[in-house]
């Protein structure tokens, strides 16, 4: 099969590989379509290493399954998140994942779609969830919550608020620029929602923040941003008392200006439960997408929008690059495998 590999000077060589095997709770997928995420570029190019296969969203058709997985068969529509900095990710032909940290495609929602999904999306939701605890959806809030998205069109952003919304969680204050449209698609104004245009400048950014913060208790922030100047800017506006930030970075949590910053992780759901407990994360995740894949089916979730790379692996190391300059706003760039020369079409 084909597979390209990333070195850390963002070069892509596809080799012909061995076909994995699935192993015990794991899937074997036919990558239909990989989704691109910016740690793809980040984790070579600034953590170096050998070139390796950094893709991890995964959609298209099961293969065969490892042993003990069940809810799963040959030739299932799924979308998954493969286990970062393990072997056999989506940029091939052939991918492998944890059956936890799998879901079901219905028939409506295209693979390219699916594709958009399940880092972001499980990243969000660890963070919304799992970090800050808001309630979950089938509890959702009862009473008004004030919580600032910034980078809200971001897939990771824009996966924020549509959970938080999922938990009647307004008013939301978003952070957007390029993407202002597509944000306002998410939030509902009768509600109290806002969007700040960062394209204004800092000083305007935080003007209004602060305006906001007159206005309502804020005690929580998504900052799918995580720059110094970022966690700065919501720390100064978030309830000094109770408030948390939610910062995007896998990083330790730690105190700025006497808030709790959180770190993220979304890894953490191919992790091993705790000694002692029954459930953690994994289980957490393996929710979470299940629930994922009901709200595709009834229509009530959606993924991020994307544009197709043309040439599948061969448009790889341009997608890449393109990521790293920052081109690319509120969509996500998406790869077909069957479009890679040499790959036979009927992938």
């Amino acid at each position: 099969m084909k597979e390209a590999y990333i070195d850390k000077n963002l070069n892509v060589e596809i080799r012909d590989v061995p076909v994995p095997v699935a192993g015990p709770g794991e899937l074997l997928i036919r990558t239909i379509v990989s989704g691109t995420n910016p740690k793809d570029w980040k984790i070579p190019k600034l953590v170096g290493g050998d070139a390796a296969n950094h893709g991890d969203d995964i959609a298209g058709y099961v293969e065969a399954v490892g042993e003990g997985v069940t809810g799963f068969r040959p030739g299932d529509r799924v979308a998954a998140f493969h286990q970062m900095f393990t072997p056999h990710g989506s940029y091939a032909e052939y991918s492998v994942a944890a059956a936890k940290a799998a879901f079901h495609l219905p028939l409506t929602t295209t693979f390219e779609e699916g594709a958009t999904i399940p880092l972001a999306g499980m990243t969000a939701a660890l963070g919304v969830y799992q970090r800050l605890q808001l309630p979950l959806p089938w509890n959702p809030a009862t009473v008004p919550t004030s919580m600032v998205i910034n980078g809200a069109a971001t897939a990771v952003g824009a996966f924020a608020i549509k959970f938080a919304t999922l938990s009647n969680i307004h008013p939301i204050i978003a952070i957007a620029g390029k993407g202002i449209p597509f944000v306002e698609s998410l939030l509902d104004k009768s509600k109290g929602d806002t969007i700040i245009d960062y394209h204004q400048g800092g000083d305007y950014v935080n003007e209004q923040l602060l305006k906001a913060a007159e206005r309502h208790v804020i005690t929580y922030a998504y900052d799918a941003v995580s720059d110094k100047a970022s966690m700065e800017m919501l720390c100064n506006v978030v309830s000094p008392e109770t408030g948390k930030v939610m910062s995007v970075l896998p990083k330790e949590d730690e105190v700025i200006h006497g808030i709790t910053v959180l770190g993220s992780n979304a890894g953490l759901i191919h992790a091993s439960t705790k000694v002692g407990a029954k459930v953690g994360d994994a289980e957490f995740g393996a929710t979470l997408y299940k629930l994922i894949s009901l709200g595709l089916a009834d229509g009530w979730f959606s993924g991020h929008p994307y544009e197709v790379v043309e040439g599948g692996l061969a448009g790889l190391q341009g997608a890449l690059k393109d990521l790293e300059a920052g081109k690319v706003s509120a969509k996500k760039y998406v790869l077909r495998l069957g479009e890679t020369p040499g790959v036979s079409k009927g992938i």
